[in-house]
């Protein structure tokens, strides 16, 4: 069971499939080749959902209900970036965290992250619904 200050981390290297010009879906698109922020929040909810496994019983998982961060600084390819999540504690039926990642240099993005933890089945009902009503 989670208890609070509990931290999960994981790192990895930035590779050029991270970045943020890798995220252009038109010509119009121009973003730089450094870390994307949406990998950087990728990152920050794996560590989360790691830290939440001692709290899963069979056939759960945890999901991402809330966000709110800021990326501060760009980390080009090649360098090792990793994020830390610390259990704040719960409110209500939500498991809360702070999230930081960090590369080489330094702090490169911090916030608030909240996770509830939810039937796998029933998560995968509810979202076939939706696919069936398009």
């Amino acid at each position: 069971m989670l208890t609070i200050g509990d931290t999960a981390q994981a790192e990895f290297i930035v590779q050029p499939s991270d970045t943020a010009k890798m995220l252009s879906t038109s010509a119009e698109d121009d973003f730089p080749e450094v870390f994307a922020t949406s990998r950087m929040i990728a990152l920050m909810e794996l560590v989360a959902a790691r830290a939440m496994q001692a709290n899963l019983n069979p056939g759960q998982l945890s999901v991402g209900v809330s966000l709110n961060v800021r990326h501060i600084a760009a980390t080009p390819v090649g360098c090792k970036v990793y994020a830390v999540a610390t259990y704040l504690g719960t409110e209500g039926k939500l498991f809360r965290f702070k999230v930081e990642a960090w590369d080489e240099t330094g702090l490169i993005g911090e916030g608030d992250h909240e996770r509830a933890l939810v039937d796998t089945e029933r998560l995968l009902q509810g979202a076939n619904k939706r696919k069936q009503s398009r």
